[in-house]
């Protein structure tokens, strides 16, 4: 009998962390993205931006956009980031970038992070680009 409630007791702990994962990377990229600008609020990350790509682009969801006042800040903030991540169960991170630290991109799957050194940031211009309304195919044509 008490083989049969260990064996009971294992399989509701194994499924508890089964569903723990699962949530885990179920969550919606509004949350993490809160959590991403948190962690960057929180490390002194200037001008943070977030974008809503919903209907704009199939890469993701939302990119969040911020700069840092030196490669070693932009550096650090991308360590961060990649930890804060990681610690809410986010295992695969795409990381480019962190040899110059001008430009650092992560990518988190449904959220994308650019940090930039303030100059490279206006000159690549990432916001205005991505902030153009989103076409609506149902519109009616205008008659220009």
């Amino acid at each position: 009998m008490e083989t049969k409630l260990t064996n009971t007791t294992s399989a509701i702990s194994a499924a508890k962390k089964i569903a723990k994962s699962i949530a885990a990377k179920d969550k919606p990229a509004k949350n993490f993205a809160a959590q991403i600008i948190d962690i960057l609020e929180k490390q002194s990350a200037e001008d943070i931006v977030q974008i809503d790509l919903r209907g704009k682009s199939s890469i993701c969801d939302d990119m969040i956009i911020a700069s840092g006042r030196s490669n070693r800040h932009v550096n650090a903030l991308a360590d961060y980031v990649k930890q804060g991540l990681k610690e809410l169960g986010v295992d695969k991170l795409g990381v480019e970038g962190l040899d110059q630290c001008d430009w650092v991109l992560i990518d988190a799957g449904d959220i994308i992070l650019h940090l930039f050194r303030p100059e490279v940031r206006e000159y690549y211009a990432l916001e205005k680009m991505w902030s153009v309304p989103s076409t609506n195919d149902d519109a009616p044509a205008s008659n220009t």
